[in-house]
């Protein structure tokens, strides 16, 4: 489904209220024209009205817009665009959003953030888990949105330190010039967040943090879905760089506190022992 310019003159945003005059059109495959240089977002959303409203104000900041109507649309495009960034609707027709992230996780690390007009907690945290990197609940403000995106493309973006050389610690290498980690010599495919979790740890090994500290070092800002992220995105790493899932030792949680790295790995006796319980709650 490919949507049609609006005709100029008056289109009311009914999501910040802010009067449209003027706007970019596109083909009929879903491609902006141009601008040289440009970041490129990929909004794939079935709502006319709120994708005239979001292609204004992202053009207005010098993006380029991608537009699809459904999910199978909006996958071909990010496939065959390599966008930036994906703003991505959770109720789409053909292909849910759901579906559509976890296929782009199979092969991108692309950031994605949900738009959904679902504020159930379980439809947040799966979508988080699928992959997204942040979600924002409709209605929204226009000026969070841009400074969401903003946000997620810096962090993208941005090289993680590299002065501070390679890390290791018991097998796990992480290169933040070259954002590559490993384990036990094997590449680890890392999600963006994930990396920057992972590189937080090393670089702060044998201290712990509540999930409210790894929030604001990690994330930036004040995420709307609360420390329940930084739940899942532990949960993710630890799939990737521990050896038993269910008996965590390089990334451990602390009890009523929250999680500590461990450069060495725990052995029965040490004083301090690892839990699993953070993986557990995220199971319920």
């Amino acid at each position: 489904m490919a949507f049609q310019p609006l005709p100029l003159s008056c289109v009311v945003d009914e999501y910040t209220g802010y009067t449209l005059v003027s706007r970019q059109g596109y083909n009929g495959e879903g491609s902006a024209v141009a601008t040289t240089g440009a970041r490129v977002v990929l909004l794939v959303e079935d709502e006319a009205t709120l994708v005239a409203a979001l292609r204004f104000n992202l053009e207005r900041e010098g993006y380029t817009v991608l537009a699809a109507g459904d999910g199978e649309e909006g996958l071909r495009l990010a496939q065959r665009e390599k966008p930036h960034l994906v703003l991505l609707d959770l109720m789409l027709p053909k292909l849910d959003g759901f579906e559509v992230c976890r296929a782009l996780r199979r092969t991108s690390n692309v950031p994605v953030l949900i738009l959904t007009a679902r504020a159930d907690e379980v439809d947040k945290v799966v979508g988080l888990e699928l992959g997204a990197d942040d979600y924002i609940t409709k209605p929204f403000s226009m000026r969070e949105l841009l400074a969401r995106v903003r946000a997620l493309l810096r962090r993208a973006e941005a090289p993680l330190h590299p002065e501070g050389g390679l890390l290791q610690s018991g097998g796990l290498a992480l290169d933040p010039a070259l954002r590559l980690a490993s384990k036990n010599g094997q590449p680890l495919a890392l999600k963006p967040k994930e990396f920057e979790l992972l590189h937080f740890f090393l670089t702060h090994a044998g201290q712990t943090f509540t999930r409210a500290q790894l929030l604001k070092q990690v994330w930036g800002y004040g995420f709307p879905g609360g420390t329940r992220t930084v739940d899942v995105h532990v949960h993710w790493l630890r799939e990737k760089i521990e050896d038993d899932l269910g008996y965590p030792v390089r990334l451990q949680t602390v009890r009523g506190v929250g999680y500590r790295f461990q450069r060495e790995a725990w052995r029965p006796g040490d004083a301090s022992e690892p839990s699993g319980l953070a993986d557990a709650e995220l199971q319920r």
